[in-house]
């Protein structure tokens, strides 16, 4: 395995250690769990859909936190009382944790479960302060440029 060196990053580059710490867990050999299945979705220029494949979870054995720009999702199974018998068992039930990292200004605006699919809804909200501006020479009114509009 390689391991890279982001030293040259820090010499020339302010405020991008996050930037380069996410890199460097990237790179690193954590697998991702690939349990639960899961998409997640571009639903529009700032809307974000994260859906996840959840059969056999109740709503109550299921939990979403989100904290320091980051996301997990928690999925406890209540164990049954009764012991059953299965010929075949393909259902995947077993506990699980995932965690997603978000990117600055993206925040979880809602989730739904429905069908067995629990849907986790983010938009990115950009602060009017670190909007594009256009400066008029010579004026003294900043305008906010609307980048849907052009």
């Amino acid at each position: 395995m390689r391991t890279y060196d982001f030293a040259p990053l820090y010499r020339s580059a302010i405020g991008f250690d996050r930037f380069a710490n996410l890199l460097d867990a990237t790179l690193r050999n954590d697998a991702q769990p690939s349990y639960p299945p899961y998409n997640i979705e571009l639903s529009g220029e700032n809307q974000y859909r994260i859906t996840m494949a959840v059969a056999g979870f109740e709503r109550s054995e299921l939990d979403i936190e989100v904290e320091n720009e980051g996301l997990k999702v928690t999925g406890r199974k209540q164990r049954e009382d009764k012991q059953r018998t299965f010929l075949h068992r393909g259902i995947g039930t077993r506990d699980f944790e995932h965690r997603f990292q978000l990117a600055e200004h993206v925040k979880v605006v809602g989730a739904s479960f429905e069908n067995g699919l629990l849907n986790i809804d983010l938009v990115r909200e950009v602060p009017e302060a670190m909007k594009p501006r256009r400066v008029p020479i010579d004026g003294t009114n900043v305008q906010v440029l609307d980048r849907q509009a052009a």
